[in-house]
């Protein structure tokens, strides 16, 4: 019986747990939450006061944020070797949180066309400026095949959905080391298995509205 509850729509950041879950090869029971009063009802905010998806509850404890949520499963399902080894948790820890603070407000703030004032502010935005922090995301990658080293890591799955979703929806320009790094993974099963859902569910979603 599935222990994993996930919360989630398939047109949002949903997408980079359910491929977390498929690396876990954990059971789960999916549960679909519409955006607007289903998302922001009173069973739903009960889970997430922020009305937000993706979450998931496990053995009774909920979690939210998907950088937190993919850092908890391959933590507390840590024989599936999804979390860090010894040399790898400086890269790992870095780079997690690193896509999901100074990169995820960098590409939101550049999507939304928020300009910061002077370049004399930079130093109050999280991430400086947004060419700043891709470059150093690149720099990351250089040499590795993998995020944390050699080794594909729930960091990767994270930090990979952040590169994944910037270049197919163009918040992300396509560099050499980023088309390199999306290759390897996204011919991962999982990351198969975890796409094709989602579409199947994206496309259904499309049918009912029209």
């Amino acid at each position: 019986m599935a222990t994993i509850d996930f919360y989630t729509n398939p047109m949002s950041r949903g997408q980079i747990v359910r491929w977390m879950l498929e690396e876990l090869g954990e059971d789960y029971t999916e549960h679909l939450i519409e955006y607007g009063p289903q998302m922001h009802g009173p069973d739903y905010l009960a889970i997430n006061p922020m009305g937000k998806v993706p979450a998931i509850r496990h053995d009774g404890r909920v979690v939210t944020e998907a950088a937190a949520i993919c850092t908890y499963l391959a933590d507390v399902f840590a024989e599936k070797d999804l979390g860090p080894r010894p040399e790898e948790k400086a890269d790992y820890y870095r780079w997690m949180f690193f896509a999901a603070g100074p990169i995820e407000a960098a590409v939101t703030a550049k999507s939304m066309g928020w300009e910061l004032p002077s370049p004399e502010k930079e130093g109050m935005a999280g991430f400086g400026s947004f060419d700043r922090t891709i470059s150093t995301l690149e720099k990351a990658l250089e040499g590795k095949n993998f995020i944390a080293g050699e080794r594909f890591t729930a960091a990767d799955v994270y930090v990979g959905s952040q590169i994944d979703f910037g270049m197919m929806f163009g918040s992300l320009e396509s560099k050499p080391v980023f088309d390199d790094y999306t290759a390897r993974f996204r011919e991962r099963p999982a990351y198969r298995k975890a796409k094709a859902r989602d579409n199947e569910l994206i496309a259904a979603q499309q049918g009912n509205a029209s």
